[in-house]
């Protein structure tokens, strides 16, 4: 691939890719590559290799802005519940003091925060749990599975969650005193209280 074309390429998937996670482009509709091309000003085979590429971080699905199910949603907070649970113990045994800082300093910015800012701040609060398990394998899934979830946020106020930040203040204590099975137990629990208010705001949406 030449220069040129790798930057047409980038250029077409992170166009795209903004306007999904920015709600621009809506779940369930049909990208075709003709209007994209006219859109963004590129030929199709950097549409179409930026399309391949979205499919496989789950933000696109059979050329469709991918749309979750409610046990698409399931699963994938089944999966979330089996790594992060992980992740907590992993970050309890190995979280640098510094770390531990900027793990309380998102809760702080969660707590004076409003709207999205909340969910943005909520967001880093994980990331930075997910880091210390120090494999790339279950850094990169978690990534994607995260991101559909972004995408569930735009048609639902999750920054509304009652005792989100409290949840994961006690996260913080339980990681700070390096209590491994706690900090996983209390990451189960707030993964399953989610889960149950996400399906609830959906199920509002349909009715």
């Amino acid at each position: 691939m030449t220069l040129e074309a790798k930057n047409a390429h980038n250029y077409a998937y992170e166009y795209i890719r903004n306007r999904i996670l920015d709600g621009s482009y809506k779940g369930g509709i049909k990208l075709v590559e003709e209007r994209l091309a006219e859109e963004i000003g590129v030929s199709r085979t950097p549409i179409r290799e930026a399309v391949r590429r979205l499919e496989q971080e789950g933000l696109i699905k059979n050329k469709r802005i991918y749309k979750p199910t409610k046990q698409d949603l399931l699963y994938l907070y089944e999966m979330r519940v089996l790594l992060e649970s992980y992740t907590a113990k992993k970050a309890a045994r190995n979280m640098s003091n510094e770390t531990l800082n900027e793990l309380k300093k998102t809760i702080e910015k969660a707590r004076q925060a409003q709207g999205e800012s909340i969910y943005i701040a909520n967001q880093r609060f994980h990331d930075l749990i997910t880091n210390e398990c120090q494999n790339p394998v279950i850094t990169e899934t978690l990534l994607r599975v995260r991101t559909v979830f972004y995408l569930v946020s735009l048609s639902i106020d999750f920054y509304k969650r009652p005792q989100i930040i409290d949840e994961h203040e006690a996260i913080y204590m339980a990681i700070k005193d390096r209590n491994e099975a706690l900090a996983s137990e209390l990451m189960v629990k707030h993964l399953e209280r989610d889960t149950d208010f996400t399906i609830s705001e959906l199920s509002k949406l349909v009715l």
